[in-house]
């Protein structure tokens, strides 16, 4: 198991690019938080736009947005979620609940010189992104999701609804919520598993119809058992993987996979106060065709009038998986840039 990262006095600076990212100049800055420190990489002036990744990526899925949003006159900035990265890696499990998560965003856009930000998530930065808008309003001013559509907390305890799926399988969220079991499968060959994981949520290269589902895992099986091979999506080439790897075999995944184990706190956490609770900010959606997620919450997006009622659009991409942002980036920063544009300030 990864051992924490020492709480030494976070401080501002200036790193060199990784060699396999984008000439562009992006600055990287660690910055306080209440988890010790957040690394995040910045380009451009003006409003505050927070970028948040998914699992398993890190501020590096947004390398395609950095420029794009910094060209169109904002401040874009892309985190390290607490446990990936250079962002600090508590060793309690409880620590990586979405309170947590929501305040080290407060932190970042403070430390940064900011009152408030716009925040876009993709996966489970999406989660993240649409429950701190909800949690501070007064931070987050606007909210864009992508991938994953925006459910108000409440119904039934989650372990119990993951539990009750797949029927003689297992759905992959009960395989990631037992710690130990999916670091076991993933980090004797960090890179090898991540190559698969992406193209199996890969628009071009997941499974056909007919082939056993990726989300689910065989009794007894691995959850990789069922990731194409021998074939990267076109969104991602070698170098590309190589950021990627390099980071969680240095990290381990058990930072990364804490999110997945404190679902119930959440749902302790928040139903008391927000059960059904709207975002009444500004808003946006962009999810895939082929995405999972889109596909089995169509019922939440179909609720977006209700649960999301300052929506500006729902995009929904067709020939498209989950990885929207890395997938499809010029169609993605069309329409981030676009509805930023209508917002005020």
């Amino acid at each position: 198991m990864p051992q924490p990262q020492p709480q030494s006095q976070p401080q501002s600076e200036r790193r060199p690019e990784p060699r396999t990212s984008p000439a562009e100049d992006f600055t990287h800055r660690l910055v306080a938080s209440p988890a010790g420190r957040i690394h995040l990489v910045e380009q451009g002036t003006g409003p505050l736009v927070l970028l948040v990744h998914g699992f398993p990526e890190s501020w590096y899925s947004w390398r395609r947005q950095l420029p794009a949003l910094a060209a169109a006159g904002y401040r874009a900035v892309a985190v390290d979620v607490r446990g990936y990265g250079r962002s600090s890696r508590p060793a309690d499990t409880s620590a990586y609940r979405m309170l947590d998560l929501v305040e080290d965003g407060v932190a970042v856009v403070r430390a940064l010189g900011e009152e408030t930000a716009v925040i876009v998530g993709h996966d489970w930065g999406a989660n993240i992104a649409a429950h701190s808008a909800l949690v501070r309003p007064d931070v987050f001013r606007a909210v864009g999701l992508l991938s994953v559509p925006y459910t108000p907390p409440g119904g039934p305890r989650p372990r119990e609804v993951f539990a009750g799926m797949g029927g003689d399988e297992e759905f992959y969220v009960s395989y990631f919520q037992e710690p130990g079991r999916a670091e076991a499968e993933i980090e004797p060959d960090v890179r090898g598993w991540l190559a698969g994981f992406y193209a199996a949520l890969s628009a071009d290269t997941m499974p056909g119809p007919d082939a056993p589902d990726p989300h689910f895992v065989s009794r007894g099986g691995r959850l990789r058992d069922r990731f194409p091979e021998g074939r990267l999506p076109g969104w991602l080439d070698e170098r590309d993987l190589d950021v990627y790897a390099e980071e969680f075999e240095r990290t381990g995944l058990t930072g990364a996979l804490n999110r997945y184990r404190n679902m119930d706190r959440d749902w302790e956490d928040l139903t008391p106060r927000f059960a059904g609770a709207p975002i009444r900010q500004p808003s946006l959606f962009i999810g895939g065709a082929m995405d999972a997620s889109t596909v089995w919450l169509a019922d939440a997006i179909k609720s977006f009038p209700d649960t999301l009622p300052g929506l500006h659009a729902s995009h929904v991409l067709d020939g498209c998986g989950h990885w929207a942002q890395q997938e499809r980036p010029a169609e993605v920063n069309g329409l981030l840039t676009e509805w930023l544009g209508t917002l005020d300030g």
